[in-house]
């Protein structure tokens, strides 16, 4: 690590140690308990714990100057992600205190990607600096659609999954020096925090083009422009995560001028592509602080005297001591598939990093449910109520399966990645036979394999 990113991690610690986890609770109690008064609310803990993380120099540290010169900061991704995962184990509130969360992260790289210097003064800036959040405007709702019908009572159905951005159906086209709207989303992170200014939206503005990687585009939509409506937020296990929230957005009719077009026509799975692959290992480090976290509440819990059970700590029974010793091998392993894969992405962009970037998105989100898991069961009946953290980071990281990828979609990449080597593996061992057989002659021997 270099001096500065030395002196930033040290920083950080501290300021976590001291303002951000004492606060985390604090920040919970802050949110009305009234359903409409949940979605007007900023947090003031989380306000205070962000103009001090600004004071401190803890701003926006996900943003690498080496890929973003004019925006980011002098870290590279593996630096990042030794502190991303202590942020991790603050949840939500860590991250949001230095300005490194989601999904204001992602769109803040598009913007400083792919965006024009006219979009990055009005957009990225007022971002960077933490005065608005902004929502990623991608999953869609109603993914079926019936495509025959037998009879009354034989349909067959064709499911448009959300997982593969090419069935995106919300349309984007051109009217004159305007851009029209038309499409119903849901699961929209962050759409229903008051201080939501923008939404980034992918909908397919050329679906005529054979080539299906270049029907879509991405617009920049103000959230109050005319016929953007914010149906209801979705909840997750329950949890509604207000005020930032999770909504269902429907685009009707919703006109913006065509400077809000982002990069170009057809560039929408481009930028999504370039989005998604940070952002994913951005949820990794954080997700091995969540596990992290939970260990560490799970040992608590074994060793405390006042739990004993039938005269014996709870660590003396069955195979919680085994639980303990596979949850800290998984962790270990887990933080050095993250590690890999920023180490790759500072070395050739996301682009070049998409093996190790699928591997630890299917690897690290499943490995913290299963940690998380064996806390809550330590825990008993406290581990899933209010008064652990352990039901919500459960749901987090349950969801984070599904999120950016779905885990049979990395999966099925990664095993078709490794399928393209079959040839050159049969190439190379018939050299090896090739040569052992002159060797076998040379020695008067036969090799028998």
């Amino acid at each position: 690590m270099s001096p500065f990113a030395k002196e930033t991690l040290s920083k950080l610690i501290k300021f976590l140690e001291d303002e951000v986890y004492p606060a985390a609770r604090v920040a919970h109690a802050q949110i009305p308990a009234d359903p409409e008064a949940r979605w007007k609310t900023v947090i003031p803990v989380i306000a205070d714990l962000k103009e001090k993380a600004k004071k401190l120099g803890l701003w926006n540290l996900f943003l690498s100057k080496a890929h973003y010169p004019q925006f980011g900061v002098p870290l590279t991704n593996l630096e990042y992600g030794v502190m991303a995962e202590l942020l991790g184990r603050g949840g939500a509130i860590a991250s949001e205190s230095v300005n490194c969360s989601a999904p204001d992260t992602g769109n803040m790289e598009v913007l400083a990607r792919y965006a024009s210097p006219e979009q990055q003064q009005k957009w990225l800036v007022p971002l960077l600096n933490g005065d608005i959040r902004s929502a990623f405007s991608m999953t869609e709702r109603f993914g079926a659609h019936v495509v025959n019908v037998h009879s009354a009572l034989e349909l067959t159905i064709c499911v448009v999954a959300s997982s593969d951005a090419t069935n995106i159906r919300t349309t984007i086209r051109q009217e004159g020096n305007e851009i029209v709207i038309n499409g119903h989303k849901w699961y929209i992170s962050g759409a229903g925090d008051p201080r939501c200014a923008l939404h980034l939206v992918l909908g397919k503005s050329d679906p005529e083009n054979k080539d299906k990687y270049r029907q879509q585009s991405i617009v920049i939509v103000p959230a109050n422009a005319p016929g953007v409506k914010v149906v209801r937020a979705m909840s997750v296990f329950g949890y509604d995560d207000a005020p930032e929230g999770h909504c269902e957005v429907i685009y009707e009719n919703v006109r913006v001028p065509i400077e809000n077009l982002v990069y170009g026509w057809g560039k929408g799975f481009e930028i999504i592509q370039g989005r998604l692959g940070p952002g994913r290992i951005h949820h990794c480090m954080r997700s091995v602080g969540a596990a992290q976290q939970a260990l560490d509440l799970m040992i608590q819990r074994v060793t405390n005297p006042a739990k004993k059970t039938f005269g014996k700590f709870l660590y003396e029974h069955g195979t919680v001591i085994a639980d303990i010793a596979k949850s800290r091998a998984e962790i270990d392993a887990a933080r050095l598939l993250v590690y890999s894969a920023a180490l790759q992405i500072d070395k050739a962009k996301a682009k070049g990093a998409l093996k190790e970037i699928g591997i630890a998105k299917f690897v690290v989100p499943s490995m913290a449910c299963q940690v998380i898991d064996r806390a809550i069961q330590a825990y008993g009946a406290e581990g899933v109520s209010q008064d652990t953290p352990l039901a919500a980071m459960y749901a987090g990281l349950r969801t984070l399966r599904i999120a950016d990828g779905p885990d049979a979609v990395h999966i099925q990449q990664i095993g078709q990645r490794e399928l393209t080597r079959a040839d050159a593996l049969v190439k190379r061992q018939e050299e090896i036979r090739k040569r052992e057989k002159v060797l076998a002659e040379h020695y008067k021997v036969k090799a028998h394999m």
